[in-house]
């Protein structure tokens, strides 16, 4: 009797096993709010994740740091949050000092934020550079003759904010600038590389990232005493519903297969 008691509790223990490893995980959605600047490899990554997680679903919401910052503050729905600039996380992040963070307020889990990755300014062309511009002093010199175009990003986006640093480095006036019609806009940085790219603007200061997916001529890229590093912070959402699945894909981007598509673009990993 105890041996058939024995051996009934074994193929029970079996069976459960059999069924623990058959069980399929619970389906998630992930909603990741990105710089526009991630856009092409966030979407081939996601590929690449979705075969060894078939039961996460990514969902992507792409467009100027700035603008995503806003759009969480009004409580938009996000996992995870990836800014092109540390200004933007700061101001979601609540352990930031008060010049930072100045309202205080608190959307992000701290103990997530990770450095993921750095991208570097770089000044574009369209093609056949009609205006022979080959580096920034190039072009320091003929926005202060007044013969040409720039595209660069609004004021409430990273690239151009970093922009801005890079004229206030040549003691370029913006105002001034613009006042003259000398400054296009975009309010992220792919509206600037189109521009570029079209040709309907003179040249362009984008990430080299960008340079790279559309096939567009870098002629300089700025050092970091012109405007500083540009580096890509990520973090999970406080408010996120699917927290432990966020952190999960961040790990996830922070891994050498995703790395592998970030540096193919000219981004350099950073948490490896």
């Amino acid at each position: 009797m105890k041996k058939y008691l024995s051996l009934l509790l074994t193929v029970i223990l079996i069976a459960a096993m059999l069924c623990a490893c058959g069980a399929k995980s619970e389906p998630v959605e992930l909603t990741v709010f990105a710089a526009a600047s991630m856009t092409e490899t966030l979407n081939e990554i996601s590929e690449l994740y979705a075969k060894d997680h078939p039961d996460a679903t990514l969902t992507f919401n792409f467009d100027s740091s700035g603008t995503l910052k806003t759009q969480i503050e009004e409580g938009a729905e996000c996992d995870l949050f990836i800014s092109a600039a540390n200004k933007q996380m700061d101001q979601l992040d609540i352990t930031a000092d008060a010049e930072k963070n100045p309202d205080k307020l608190d959307f992000i889990d701290h103990d997530t934020r990770i450095d993921l990755l750095e991208n570097k300014v770089v000044l574009c062309v369209p093609e056949g550079n009609p205006k022979n511009i080959n580096s920034y002093d190039d072009l320091a010199k003929l926005l202060k003759d007044g013969d040409v175009l720039l595209a660069m990003g609004n004021e409430d986006v990273p690239v151009g904010q970093y922009t801005q640093k890079i004229l206030d480095y040549y003691k370029l006036s913006e105002a001034d600038l613009a006042a003259a019609g000398k400054i296009t806009y975009g309010n992220n940085v792919k509206v600037v590389t189109s521009q570029v790219a079209e040709g309907s603007a003179d040249c362009g200061i984008i990430y080299s990232t960008d340079a790279f997916s559309a096939g567009l001529k870098a002629v300089d890229t700025a050092t970091e005493e012109m405007c500083g590093k540009v580096i890509y912070p990520a973090a999970v959402l406080k408010n996120s519903k699917n927290a432990q699945a966020a952190a999960e894909f961040l790990k996830y981007l922070q891994g050498d297969e995703a790395s592998a598509v970030f540096e193919k673009v000219g981004f350099t990993p950073l948490a490896k």
